[in-house]
């Protein structure tokens, strides 16, 4: 691993600003039927990130109650009145929890 400094870390971490975390788990109304409901999910994840809203969006694949993650580019505000309009959370098949969060400008995923 890298030898980070002080200096360093004072420097990356004035850098940092806030977004928004979303943690989306999967309620006991969530099942086999809920296909087409998590299409239209899926369809509006698709137009948040091409808003520039939704810049990490990470689905859940193993059996726990947690169906994914999402990193937003707006205030908690903004996103609870996002995820209200969700088509899987107005369906009752998923719920979620907001929390504020800071990170990097510029970080992604690996290509």
């Amino acid at each position: 691993m890298a030898d980070i400094t002080d200096e360093f870390m004072r420097q990356m971490l004035a850098q940092t600003r806030t977004y928004t975390a979303v943690l989306l788990r999967r309620t006991d109304r969530y099942g086999p039927d809920s296909d087409a409901i998590i299409w239209e999910h899926g369809r509006r994840n698709f137009s948040m990130r091409a808003d520039g809203l939704l810049s990490i969006v990470c689905p859940i694949r193993d059996d726990s109650d947690l169906a994914g993650i999402g990193i937003f580019n707006a205030t908690p505000e903004e996103v609870t009145a996002l995820m209200e309009d969700d088509p899987g959370v107005q369906s009752g098949i998923f719920r979620y929890e907001v929390h504020p969060v800071r990170s990097f400008p510029g970080d992604a995923l690996p290509a």
